[in-house]
């Protein structure tokens, strides 16, 4: 079994959430499993090693676990990314478009100095709305984005050619076919 094929076999599927016809990949079965979750992280942080990696900036909620991770293999900073209003300190936002509508996000602003080179970590990439609205926000401080990772990617809504249309490299670890 190859590792594409064990890593889908471990995501849990739960089907008509959170709306019917939706079907949620629940990552938190391969958090729960040690093994997988070692290997998830080092698969995402191979093609890194050894590069200059400054931070790794992760997005609300399930960024902030894979990308702490992603971080601390890769001796980075980390940068929560995170919904309007939850940062304790001056922040920089960004409004974002969603399948639904409009969010905003926001980080520190002082988690970056221009010209750092940052990773940008999440769990899933469906339609690219909230990856590219985080691109967006670390340029706008100067950061230079050197690639996006997901452990999913659902390729038929296309969020990997939204960043690739912003110069951004998209990795990702598996994919799965109808959202």
């Amino acid at each position: 079994m190859t590792f594409e094929q064990d890593l889908k076999s471990i995501i849990r599927t739960i089907p008509d959430h959170p709306k019917p016809g939706i079907l949620f990949r629940d990552i938190t079965t391969l958090l729960g499993d040690a093994r997988a979750f070692r290997r998830a992280v080092d698969e995402l942080v191979q093609p890194f090693a050894g590069q200059k990696i400054d931070a790794v900036a992760g997005m609300e909620a399930r960024g902030f676990i894979l990308g702490g991770a992603v971080a601390h293999q890769l001796s980075a900073g980390f940068i929560p990314i995170r919904k309007k209003g939850k940062l304790p300190h001056t922040t920089v936002s960004m409004s974002y478009t969603l399948e639904y509508g409009v969010d905003e996000m926001e980080m520190h602003s002082d988690a970056i100095k221009p010209g750092e080179k940052v990773l940008l970590v999440d769990d899933l990439i469906a339609t690219g709305g909230t990856a590219c609205g985080a691109i967006k926000l670390l340029r706008q401080m100067g950061a230079e984005v050197v690639a996006a990772c997901f452990v999913i990617d659902l390729p038929e809504l296309g969020g990997a050619e939204q960043l690739g249309a912003l110069n951004v490299p998209v990795r990702s670890l598996v994919a799965f076919e109808g959202h």
